[in-house]
């Protein structure tokens, strides 16, 4: 059987929704059926080759333990779909040159929107994970109204730019954080409450041509790390993303956890440790950082934090960090107790050079006070540290259709 790009047009059969993608075997223990295993077989397979550019069709076989034929009949409805590309033959073997296969970049493509209280952020992103296009507007606590114009200005930019073909796009994921008008930060403007009551998805539904879903920022994050960052290397990690407050990500043997109540990896609401009226993200978020420099007559409003800061703010970056690390300390210690990750990843908006630093503080801190931990894990920056949530948000499509989950064989 041949398919299309549009047969990858969200179904009743292989569409997954945010939860479904949370599952594994619940209470309900669900089978699949034949249509289930050869979506997900494909997916399987796309995957591997996405992963691992230039493989043949006998290796991937031997990865997947698929039969030959499947792997034939599977990479010739890739190919129709133009799903990947063929690479050139492999020379200097023995025996008929084998094909090698790539991901075709412009095979499909997807959007990914980050409303947050210092910024909007819309990236476009490839089926390699490349980012093919960025609009960011530093503004603090957008309104609706203002979402929905900077939102109208980086789609039409998207369309002028002609950096990916809009008839291939598979969707917007908008990553937000949850609550964003009920948590009290700094500066809140009243009426920034009305985010508890904007339905995004009729917002947008004028501006954005293509299907939207909502997702919560920090999960996002954790998620896109764990298709296209770090997570090839941890199946399982904690996610810790710095934005105006905090926010966490438990991905675990390569499925994000969402939690009961899907709000698992608070980390920011968890009480300081002497101050139990504070919480973490009092202290270790862009906003603490932003009131920090207001008191000491330096600012960043208009700043993009995820360059470099001005030489004026370094005294007080140093001061942060100090503080930050040291807030860190007592949630990573419960961290590598209770969930034992491969690693912690530190993400958000801040430079490298400032995560890399924080990371290595507290790696430094935690170590010193951790001789009766069973085991802790390495911190280091994220790989998708930059614009995070919205790169996340736009890997999210592609999960949702393209690549391997559990939830794709459970039928609902």
């Amino acid at each position: 059987m041949r398919l299309n790009f549009s047969d990858f047009e969200p179904s009743v059969h292989s569409g997954v929704t945010a939860d479904e993608r949370a599952v594994r075997l619940g209470p309900s223990l669900s089978g699949t059926n034949l249509e289930r295993a050869g979506d997900y077989n494909q997916r399987v397979v796309l995957q591997v080759i996405r992963r691992h550019p230039d493989i043949t069709r006998s290796e991937i076989a031997t990865m997947t333990n698929l039969t030959s034929p499947t792997i034939a009949n599977i990479t010739a409805r890739l190919f129709d779909a133009e799903l990947i590309v063929d690479a050139g033959r492999r020379t200097g073997v023995r025996g008929q040159p084998a094909v090698r296969l790539r991901i075709n970049p412009d095979g499909c493509f997807a959007i990914g929107l980050n409303i947050d209280r210092d910024h909007v952020t819309l990236v476009s992103l490839d089926l390699a994970g490349t980012v093919r296009s960025r609009f960011t507007r530093q503004i603090a606590f957008a309104m609706p109204e203002d979402v929905v114009a900077i939102v109208r200005t980086g789609i039409a930019e998207i369309h002028q730019s002609g950096v990916i073909r809009t008839d291939r796009v598979l969707g917007v994921r908008v990553a937000l954080p949850d609550d964003l008008g009920r948590v009290v930060l700094p500066h809140r403007p009243e009426g920034y409450e009305r985010w508890g009551e904007v339905d995004l998805q009729a917002l947008l539904a004028d501006v954005v041509p293509w299907s939207i879903h909502i997702d919560n920022d920090a999960a996002a994050a954790a998620i896109g790390e764990a298709q296209f960052g770090s997570g090839l290397d941890h199946a399982s990690f904690f996610y810790i993303l710095i934005s105006a407050g905090l926010g966490g990500g438990i991905v675990i043997d390569g499925t994000y956890y969402r939690g009961a109540d899907a709000r698992s990896g608070e980390i920011g609401f968890l009480p300081l440790t002497g101050d139990p009226s504070r919480v973490l993200q009092d202290i270790v978020s862009l906003s603490a950082l932003a009131e920090r420099l207001e008191a000491a007559g330096q600012s960043i409003d208009g700043l993009d934090p995820t360059l470099a800061f001005p030489e004026a703010h370094a005294p007080h970056l140093v001061a942060w960090l100090d503080e930050a690390s040291s807030a860190l300390v007592p949630a990573l210690t419960a961290i590598n107790c209770l969930i034992n990750p491969a690693a912690i990843l530190l993400g958000g908006r801040l430079p490298d050079v400032i995560l890399d630093r924080l990371a290595a503080e507290t790696l430094r801190k935690l170590s010193a006070t951790m001789s009766n931990i069973p085991a802790s894990a390495p911190i280091r920056r994220a790989t998708l540290s930059r614009d995070a949530p919205a790169v996340g948000a736009a890997i999210l499509p592609f999960l949702d259709r393209m690549l391997p989950s559990d939830a794709i064989l459970i039928k609902s």
